[in-house]
């Protein structure tokens, strides 16, 4: 039975402007009780625009959710518009940062040297990055995806001094409706084990936690999280439900 606590984190992508973030805080606050934070560690990722007023919402009313962003740069400042830094993030208490989510990837054009930049940024200001890897519907069918996630793996957590949380994207089952089977999950989560093994050491791979993230809902995640390998889930759409976000969070029941 592993030790590694079950995270949740539900990533809101560019919905919703702040005073609609803070509703879906609010309405997902009063969906959980006090054992649901103390069973799994919750982390919110609104947009840039929306952290500052969430960060408020969560210290004020004291719900003991975390805050994640969905990206960072990894200067600490200058001439780069657009950007955002790892201490400007820190500043508002989050504690998460996304980096290499899929759609970074492909519509950004990101590569595992920039999201090793990134988790290194988010490291230096003291966060944790949530490192994102999968592969194509092409990949798949290819027979390549143990070696595309091992290589994505290897690229983004290069040199990584720190606690750091992987989660495993297939790009074919991300916003399309389709979920890859909890078997096929859970292998590829092994793979990732087995890569984290090979490239941090066992001790520190067994402390990694290593989240599913595509088309998680609430019918899908108490199988995925039946596997030992699978500590929680980077949420996307069923997220922006606060009911979904809730039964999701609550799978134990």
């Amino acid at each position: 039975m592993s030790d590694r606590r079950p995270l949740i984190v539900g990533n809101w992508k560019m919905n919703g402007n702040h005073l609609e973030a803070i509703q879906m805080v609010q309405k997902l606050s009063y969906r959980l009780e006090e054992t649901d934070y103390e069973s799994v560690e919750i982390v919110v990722a609104p947009p840039f625009t929306s952290l500052r007023s969430i960060q408020i919402v969560l210290e004020q009313d004291r719900i003991p959710m975390k805050l994640g962003a969905q990206n960072v740069y990894w200067a600490e400042k200058g001439a780069y518009t657009g950007e955002v830094s790892a201490t400007m993030l820190a500043k508002m208490n989050v504690t998460h940062v996304i980096v290499g989510h899929s759609e970074r990837r492909a519509i950004f054009g990101e590569t595992d040297s920039d999201v090793n930049k990134k988790a290194k940024a988010a490291l230096s200001a003291d966060m944790t990055p949530i490192v994102c890897v999968g592969e194509t519907l092409e990949q798949r069918e290819a027979g390549e995806a143990e070696a595309v996630v091992t290589n994505q793996l290897n690229g983004s957590i290069k040199g990584l001094e720190g606690a750091f949380v992987v989660a495993y994207e297939p790009v074919w089952a991300i916003g399309t409706g389709r979920n890859a089977l909890p078997e096929d999950a859970a292998l590829m989560a092994r793979v990732i084990r087995e890569g984290l093994r090979e490239r941090v050491g066992s001790d520190r791979a067994e402390l990694t936690s290593i989240l599913y993230g595509g088309s998680v809902n609430p019918v899908n995640i108490k199988d995925l999280m039946a596997k030992s390998d699978i500590d929680g889930a980077l949420v996307g759409g069923a997220s922006l439900d606060p009911d979904k976000f809730a039964s999701i969070i609550r799978y134990r029941i």
